[in-house]
Order: structure tokens, then sequence, then C-alpha cells
């Protein structure tokens, strides 16, 4: 379906309903059919009362400190949940004017993360990170993520990028700190954030609709329109639509750069003559008539769709639709040399990112056990056009004392001149498409033996497609029919889950219960396809051959000079790679391309006269066990000793092996604690992670992933809340210690004596190792300290209108950007710090005003955020592995704003 029609519909969705807020939608109605609430349909927060109810008029004010929440997969209070959980509910994220992941992961102290722009995400909780500097881990074919997303019953964890869900008709957000291995499996290694979508109601005609204008600092206009409706179809059924439409407005300024490339080069006197320097009197290539001031401005819109079908007393069946597109220019880092929030980009860059989903959920009873089957199938497909001249001025550097990139590279045209502008851009496209299916059954939670079991199952693909390019590029030094393409990635790759999972508690007395819980595992990741540069077809004499008659043995190779990558290890009709057979004498035609769109394929394993997927396989069992203690009513302490892990996968080098599984293990002690209006919870945790995969950009900006040693993490988490009167007080905190053990090399792993030392990386070839973090390096990204505070007030101003203010206040503490306190530069023996070129994250204080009026029916609200206008560091990284240049993704400067709602 066309943005254009899905934009049509939206708006007609908005302007023909009439719409209500989403404190009277999440007040609890009467079910026509005495069924009791679907998991997450009514669930309260610990904010402002809700509108008059009966209750309310009789001075009886429901308990405002009980959210209830499924996080154990069973609808529970959060305080009798024996684990760090927190959950921020309709209300609360409807005052804090939560629309993005942005907005809600500054309410999660335990939740930090790693962003490009927005859908470009790796999140990470407790610590749990070995980001290298760049953004590796988020590669396309990186590791598996550490975090868990959910969307209601569903997985919606994606490679590459977390999924930045708009946020709105939202009945909680869950944040479960800590291994999630058990219930939820594949990378909720290091925890799971839920997003609860509100239900359809049954007999009840309710919506609402809210608007937004806002003026960003430095910046331009944006705003939002967001509309709800609930409508009852027959008696069983009911029907909940959502649509949204939001413009974030734009706050980098490109400005005006210019690059001159090294030219003639500069040699020595010996015989023959060897470049020692060069002259930039080459090209010069400006980015004129791209200036532009804000340029990173983008655009979101979508809806989503929901059925409530009761089919009897007992059955309910949910079927659930949502569909999101984003479309953003330019980027959103700028380089601090150049200015606050400025950027020289030489390439008219946009992106776009959908993605659509569609969901079932059905629950029952057979006898007095509950069935739930959650099945979903989600399309992702992503498009971006990036400037990557970072890549062409860091080698154009790296090689000025050979000649500079003119001369290490072999960049000519068609004609055999050099090409007028050397730097590269990239077209990238990846299609993700995921289903998921899981069936589990839950026996009745009154009994004092409990039980949850099932089965799930998963399959993610992913068509990568990324085409490095230069302009005019010759086509014999182009990938082999792709002219003006350096390098293509071209690949497919797959990454199965299959899990039988079960938990048992024991109520041994009133007060004590023990939990067990266990997951049996088996993954299946496969990788094919081609990547790398191309290989010059022509007849020639690169084998020192006078006579040579076989093809690919012309000079240059490529535009690199490479014989290692790419079609050079294509594999043949012998079943040999290319550069084998060439090497040994001999020819062999080449086989076509597995993955359509490659000219060959050079990632795969040769069986029966083709080519096959690099698999890597694995199962294992991972746990959680539990003690829970109540020594009196609204008092609880509970220990904790889980496991998590993540699945393996393969490195696209052929010198490079496949890494393994890594796994988390948690301690963990807390307590939850409820004292009338007062709430406070907490818990202290050591966790120990073993032989971390640890990726990187390598060679050529060429992702790696090794496994590395282990890591340890203590830390402290708490949370508390308090309501009386007019006052909502909430506030969250964490501390986090986290460091490696053992030395971190670049080509020696795990326990290997020869980490620092030289080392024969493969082909007899001896590289001088060096440690890339000592033992002791502190795990980048999280803080030490992260905390956040709200406060609100409301009042009765006059008749039946109140009145409210409200402040928030966000800490966090600085943290490396990287976790290599060493890396070498490609070309030199020169070793730098990351953390020093690219600097740390730093600190930042965030503030956020609101104040405003509620009507019964209307509701208005002025607010800032950011009021200080202070630089958040939300990543600091490079364009490549030998790029120097630090590129600061910043949070949304000052936003002034008003809103307005209204309900009926």
């Amino acid at each position: 379906m066309r943005a254009r029609t899905i934009a049509s519909l939206s708006w007609g969705l908005l302007a023909s309903t009439a719409l209500a807020t989403s404190a009277f939608a999440q007040t609890t109605q009467p079910q026509t059919t005495g069924q009791s609430p679907a998991p997450g349909t009514n669930a309260t927060d610990v904010t402002a009362p809700p509108p008059a109810s009966p209750q309310a008029r009789n001075e009886n004010v429901p308990d405002q400190t009980e959210i209830i929440i499924t996080a154990t997969k069973r609808e529970e209070n959060v305080q009798n949940v024996p684990i760090n959980v927190i959950a921020l509910g309709t209300r609360r994220l409807d005052q804090l004017n939560i629309s993005n992941f942005e907005e809600y992961t500054k309410q999660l102290p335990s939740v930090s993360f790693l962003t490009t722009q927005p859908g470009v995400t790796t999140v990470y909780m407790r610590g749990v990170s070995s980001a290298g500097g760049t953004n590796a881990e988020g590669n396309h074919s990186g590791p598996l993520p550490q975090v868990g997303t959910y969307l209601d019953e569903q997985p919606v964890t994606t490679i590459g990028g977390t999924l930045d869900v708009h946020i709105y008709d939202i009945a909680r957000i869950e944040s479960l700190s800590g291994p999630q291995g058990t219930l939820y499996g594949a990378s909720s290694e290091a925890g799971t954030i839920r997003i609860i979508t509100n239900k359809p109601e049954l007999g009840v005609t309710t919506g609402r609709l809210d608007v937004e204008g806002n003026v960003v600092a430095h910046g331009n206009m944006g705003g939002k329109a967001e509309g709800m409706i609930n409508l009852p179809i027959a008696d069983r059924i009911a029907f909940r639509g959502v649509a949204f439409y939001q413009h974030d407005a734009g706050f980098i300024d490109n400005i005006f750069g210019s690059r001159t490339y090294c030219g003639d080069t500069i040699y020595d006197n010996s015989d023959p003559p060897v470049a020692i320097g060069c002259v930039h009197n080459g090209p010069t290539v400006t980015n004129a008539g791209l200036e532009k001031n804000n340029f990173n401005d983008q655009d979101i819109w979508g809806g989503r769709a929901a059925l409530k079908v009761d089919l009897d007393d007992n059955w309910t069946v949910t079927p659930t639709f949502m569909y999101q597109k984003l479309k953003a220019n330019g980027v959103f880092f700028f380089d601090p040399k150049l200015g606050d929030l400025k950027i020289d980009r030489f390439r008219k860059e946009v992106s776009r990112d959908r993605f659509w989903q569609a969901a079932l959920t059905v629950q029952g009873k057979i006898a007095n056990f509950d069935v739930t089957y959650a099945g979903a199938y989600m399309d992702r497909p992503t498009f971006g056009i990036s400037d990557y001249a970072d890549y062409t001025d860091a080698y154009d550097q790296l090689y000025e004392g050979v000649g500079g990139l003119y001369y290490y590279f072999a960049l000519h045209d068609a004609n055999g001149n050099f090409v007028s502008n050397p730097q590269q851009f990239i077209i990238g496209t990846n299609h993700f498409k995921k289903m998921s299916h899981e069936l589990r059954f839950a026996s009745p939670a009154d009994k004092p033996f409990r039980v949850i079991a099932g089965a799930f199952y998963q399959v993610q693909k992913n068509f990568i497609h990324q085409d490095y390019r230069i302009d005019d590029l010759a086509p014999e030094l182009s990938v082999n029919g792709f002219p003006e393409t350096l390098w293509l990635t071209q690949q497919k790759r797959k990454d199965k889950d299959y899990a039988l999972f079960g938990e048992a508690s024991l109520d041994v007395t009133p007060q004590v219960t023990l939990t067990a819980g266990g997951r049996l595992f088996k993954y299946d990741n496969s990788l094919i396809g081609f990547f790398g540069f191309g290989r010059n077809p022509g007849i020639g004499d690169i084998f020192m051959d006078v006579g040579e008659t076989r093809p690919f043995t012309a000079s240059p190779p490529n535009g690199a000079f490479s014989s290692k990558t790419g079609v050079i290890q294509c594999f043949t009709e012998s079943g040999q790679r290319l550069s084998d057979v060439l090497a040994a004498g001999g020819f062999s035609p080449l086989l076509p391309g597995v993955v359509p769109g490659s000219p060959c394929t050079d990632l795969g394993v040769f069986e029966n006269g083709t080519v096959k997927p690099v698999h890597a396989k694995d199962h294992g069992f991972t746990h959680r066990l539990n003690a829970q203690w109540k020594p009196q009513e609204n008092l609880m302490f509970y220990a904790t000793w889980s496991r998590g892990f993540r699945p393996g996968g393969i490195n696209r080098r052929a010198d490079v092996g496949p890494y393994a599984a890594d796994f988390l293990s948690n301690y963990e002690i807390g307590w939850k604690t409820t004292f009338g209006p007062f709430r406070w919870n907490g818990d202290v945790f050591h966790e120990k992670w073993r032989k971390f995969q640890f990726a990187f950009l390598g060679a050529n900006s060429f992702t790696e992933i090794h496994n590395a040693r282990d890591a340890r993490i203590n830390g402290l988490e708490t949370d508390l809340s308090f309501y009386r009167g007019g006052w909502t007080i909430n506030a969250a905190a964490a501390y986090t210690d986290a460091k490696t053990k053992g030395n971190i090399c670049t080509f020696a792993q795990d326990t290997d004596p020869n980490c620092g030392s030289q080392i024969d990386v493969g082909g007899g070839t001896i590289k001088q190792d060096f440690i890339a973090a000592p033992s002791g390096t502190r795990l980048p990204i999280t803080p030490k300290f992260k905390a956040t505070a709200t406060a609100r007030y409301s009042w009765p101003a006059w008749a039946d209108v109140k009145a409210h203010v409200q402040g928030g206040i966000t800490y966090r503490g600085s943290a490396p950007s990287s976790l290599r306190t060493e890396i070498e530069l490609v070309g030199t023996l020169e070793h730098v710090n990351p953390n020093v070129f690219q600097g740390r994250l730093r600190s930042a204080t965030l503030v956020d005003l609101f104040a405003g009026l509620d009507w019964p029916r209307w509701n208005l609200e002025v607010f800032g955020t950011n009021i200080f206008d202070k630089r958040d560091d939300l990543s600091r990284q490079t364009a490549c592995g030998s790029c120097t240049r630090a590129l600061v993704v910043p949070g949304r400067p000052r936003t002034i704003g008003i809103r307005a709602g209204v309900k009926f």
C-alpha cells in the first residue's frame, strides 16, 4: 500500500471520529460477556487519579500503587513479581509526552543505547555492551541483539536496528532488567523491553484526538497529530484503531566543505624510486549547493488496528495490524570541530524505514488451564543513500606517505584518467522479514503449585544490499556487472530459533515461594552471498606469465588493488575458489551467484556442485531459579540466579572463523515495598558475561566478531513512587560498574598466551598482535550512574477544571564510547585510543517542564523539554575502522511546544 494511501486513511480516521482521552479510555469498563479483561487492557499507573468514578465520589479512591503487568506471562501486580521491572503506564506516557524510543528510555535508568539515527539503534541493559567504537554491533552481518523487544505478545527484535515504534495509546512499557532467557529466550540475554498496546473494549464507544506544535532550538517547527477510536461492532466484537503523523524539525546544519586530495607523488632517489609522500594538488571536491540549515528533518506516519472477538466466555481472538513509515533527510550527527550542530556532507542523503506487522493472539481455557497462542509476521524494508567521504579522507591521509589515495588505489575512469571525485557513497537496502509462533499453557494462578510451559519458533530473514560507489569508476575496476561500484555486499541472512520452555512455582508456605524455570534452545543461523571488490576480467601478466591467456589476470585487478576479497574468492565450476585455480595455473568458469543480483558467490560452502549457506548451529539450556519471601503484606524480598544467552554466528571473511554463543549469568537480590502512598523497589546484582561477542571494524572497515574474554558487572537499581493529594512523584536510578576480565587482543583470542605478541594469523602471515583492551577496562556506552525523577502537582482551578504543573530531570554520567583502548591505523604502525580522538560520552543533565489545564473533555498544555539546551551525547563514533573524525549524535535540543486534546 502506497504511503499516500496510508496517510489518507490515517487522516480519514482522525477526521471522521469523535475521540477521547487516554485516562477515560483506560477506566475499567463493564464486560458484556462477564469475561475478565484481556492481559494489558486496563493496567493502571502510579500517577494522578483517574476521572471521577463511583468509588472516587465515595472517597474510596482505587489504590494508585497497583500496576498490573504481564512480564511473567501472567497478569500480576508488579509488586508481586520477583524481578526488576519498571512499568510506564498510559497516563504517565501521556503526561511525559512520550512518543519514541529516545524519550521513553530517558525514564529507564538501566537502558543505554548506541545510535546513528532513528531506527538504527543498538540497545543495552545493565552495562552489557562491547561496542568497538563504531556501530559494528548494529551491522547487518553483525551479532544478534542482546536486548529483546516485544510488541504485545510478539517479538519484534530485529537485526541492525531496534524498531522505533511510535508511542500512542499504549497501555504500558515494561522494562525487564537482567537475563530473561527462560520465558523470552534468545536476544533477551541482558533484558527485555515490552510495548503493550491498549486492546479493544467491548460495548464501549470512545476515542481521543491530540495535536501538538513545537519549535526546536537551532532548528525549525515540528508537530504531530494522533487519534484513537474504540467501537463496538457486535456484542462480542470490538474494534480499536490508532492513526498518527509526526514531523520532527531538523537541527543539524550542513555547512560548506572542501577536500583536496593527494595528486603528484613524491619519490626518493633510490633505484627504482620508492614513493615517500604526495603533493596535495589532486582534485578538489566541494559540497557547493548542498549547504542547508536544519537538514535532518523527518516524518513518521502510520496506524494500528485491532479486533477483539469473544468466541464464547472462555475464548478470545485478537488480530492486530500495525503500519509505520519513517522518512528522514540528512544525518543526525555533527562534527564538534566544525562547530555546534555543524557537519559537512558531500551527498544528498535520505533514509526510508517502513514496517508492517500482522499479529494474532488467541487466549482461552482447556479445563482449568489458560492457553495462549501468539503469532506474527513482520516485513521491514529500508533504503538509504549515505555519504562515505570520511572513508576516502581517512585513506588518503593514511597512505599519504606512499603517494596518497591516487597512488595506492586504481581510481581510473573508462578513459584511463583519474576520476575527478574519489569520494565514495553508499546505496543501501535491507529487507528484513520475521515470523514467530509461541504456544503456552498456564495452570491456575490461585493454586499453591503453578506451571507455565510452552514452545517457541521464529525465523528471521534479511536480504542485504550495500553498494559502495565512486562516480565514473571504470567498469573493469568495478564489481563485475556493477559499473562504478567499488565494493558490493549482496547477501541473504537467515536466523532460526527453536525452544521449549517452562517455569514452576511452589508456595512452600504462605510467605515463601520457590520458582524454577528452564529453556531448551536450538539455533541455526546461516549466511550466503557476495561481498567485496570486483575482478578485472581482462587478460594480463598479473601472475608474471608473458604468454598469459586466462581471463581475470589483468592488472590492476580492481579499484583497490585487492586480491583477497570479492570475485577473486568466488567459487568456480571446479568447486575451488578462483584465487586457488589461478594460483595453480589453471582456469575454471565462475559459478553464477546464488543470491539474485550478485556477480558470483564468495560466502558459502561448496557441496555437490553448488554453493550452500555457511551455518552456525548450536543448542543448550538456560535456567532461572528464584526464591521470594513475604514476611508481611506489601513487603517482599527475593533472590534470583538466572542465565541468558545470545546465539553465535558467522564471520564473512574466510580467514576469520565463526563465533560462538555468549552467556550472561545473573545473581540478584531485591526488594519490593509498599507503605500507603509510598512504594520503593530495588535490587543489587552481580553478573558474569562469559566469552562475550566482540564486534569491531577491522581491515577495510570490515565487521569482525570474535569471542573475547569475560566481563563482570556489579550494580544497583532502585525506583520509588509517591502519591498523595495532588502530588505524584516518580524516581528511578541505576549504578553500574562493568569491566573486562582478562586482556582482549586483536588477533589472539580467549586465553591464548600469544596475546600481545607476534602471532601467525593464517597463511604464514605473521602480525604483531597488541592488546586492544587490557583487563579491567570499563565496558562502554553505559554510564556508571543514571537517574530520573518526575514530580507533578494538580489542583482544582475553577468549576470542573483542574490545573497541573510538572517537572522532570534526568541525569546520565559520562561513559567510554569504545571498548577498545588501542587500535592500529591501517597503513601505519600508529596505535591510538578511540576514546581520545572519538571522545567519551559526556555527562548531561536534562530538565523538562510542563503546565496545563484539564477540562472533563478537553486538555491544554505548554511544555519545554531540555530547557537548558544541553548537548546530550547519545553516541560518539566514527564512519569507518580507520577514520578518526569524531561524529556525535546529540539528543534533541531545547523544544518548546503546546499541545491540546479532546475526548468524547
